[in-house]
């Protein structure tokens, strides 16, 4: 299984998945499912999250009735160029790790997980689990946990579930993730001749910057952070005082009190900057909630499920908050409770992602002692 394993990583890696673009990885895991005899079903949740593929659910059955969810998903992050995966380290005294050849991510996010619930779905599909398995393979996560979002949880059987979505040491399970806003500003303002009559225009660069710099930024407390991610706006040219200018900016926080008092701060300051006498401009503003936080309770059973998983593997459980994401804050929305546990993945999202072979046999590993810690609680 874990000679197995790397090999099965590598070739979902060189496949290309940007969320959007999930059809040939959706259709290269529900392939090798197939060939084990297993059952797929993939939705059609495509038509609503805007994703290349629908999400895949597979049912292994167990000793009982009882099931755990295990869930990865199957986008990454855009990119450019073509992700070819790489071992480095393999000499002696080295530590064996996969990397990205170019310049690309790697694709570990989330492909180190889909790699092991594959070896999981090998192996039960000739053997009955200790306790029962649902597979879900999500798509478009990458975008706002669209894929999740649109995923009926009334069809689980399961009581509670896991996706595997921090890329951190193994040995940390999150119990609190954000609640995060997105907010959009576009202003209007009065073109004119730069050079010639720039006091009959407006600029709406200026009321953007403006708004920028009075707003909130970066880490504002231990639970919150506020971000602009991106600006645009003028012509290509210097002579045309700027009508319109835009900008895309974020907030998180695990209190949504004060996710909700930092979204008001950044509005004020979008308006405040469109008010500027002398740049007055018209502005629209747009807020949208991305996904909601969440905060397990101390003795949820899933937490103290992995926390026995882990220790059975060596591995000190470190309960963590995070700033991040994952479709478990979709689930948990929708009344499902969901454990991210730390996977091993290293600097996700960027060309010099990596993930060691030590984390991937570690991570199937955790899984499998954890369906065993579950299936001794189900007898």
């Amino acid at each position: 299984m874990e000679d197995r394993l790397g090999a099965t990583f590598a070739a979902l890696c060189a496949i290309r998945s940007v969320f959007g673009e999930e059809r040939a990885v959706a259709d290269h895991v529900a392939a090798e499912l197939r060939a084990l005899g297993l059952e797929v079903e993939e939705d059609d949740s495509a038509r609503l999250s805007g994703a290349g593929a629908g999400n895949l659910l597979v049912r292994i059955p167990g000793p009982t009735d009882r099931s755990v969810l295990l869930c990865a998903h199957l986008d990454t992050v855009p990119h450019d160029g073509v992700v070819e995966p790489v071992l480095e380290g393999t000499g002696e005294g080295e530590e064996p790790a996969w990397v990205s050849a170019g310049d690309t991510i790697l694709g570990a996010d989330n492909k180190a997980a889909v790699a092991g619930l594959l070896e999981i779905a090998r192996r039960f599909a000739r053997e009955t689990p200790p306790v029962g398995i649902e597979l879900l393979f999500t798509t478009s996560e990458e975008n706002a946990l669209a894929g999740a979002k649109a995923f009926d949880v009334g069809c689980l059987r399961s009581q509670f579930g896991y996706v595997f979505d921090q890329a951190s040491p193994i040995g940390e399970v999150v119990v609190a993730s954000p609640t995060y806003f997105r907010i959009e500003a576009h202003f209007h303002g009065r073109p004119a001749h730069a050079g010639i009559r720039p006091e009959a225009g407006r600029s709406a660069i200026m009321a953007a910057a403006r708004a920028i710099a009075s707003m909130p930024h970066g880490r504002l407390d231990d639970e919150t952070t506020v971000n602009v991610g991106g600006i645009r706006g003028g012509t290509q040219g210097t002579n045309i005082v700027a009508e319109h200018c835009s900008f895309l900016a974020e907030t998180r926080s695990l209190d949504p009190a004060k996710a909700d008092a930092a979204v008001a701060a950044i509005v004020d300051a979008i308006h405040d900057g469109a008010n500027e006498p002398v740049c007055s401009c018209d502005v629209d503003v747009s807020v949208e909630r991305l996904f909601q936080g969440y905060r397990h309770a101390a003795n949820a059973p899933q937490v103290l499920a992995a926390e026995e998983a882990l220790r059975r593997c060596g591995y000190a459980p470190t309960r963590i908050a995070t700033g991040g994401g994952t479709d478990g804050n979709a689930f948990e929305a929708a009344g499902f409770p969901c454990t991210n546990l730390a996977n091993g993945t290293e600097h996700n999202h960027e060309a010099t992602e990596r993930v060691t072979v030590a984390a991937l046999e570690g991570m199937l590993a955790v899984t499998l002692a954890l369906l065993d810690v579950l299936g001794t609680e189900s007898t």
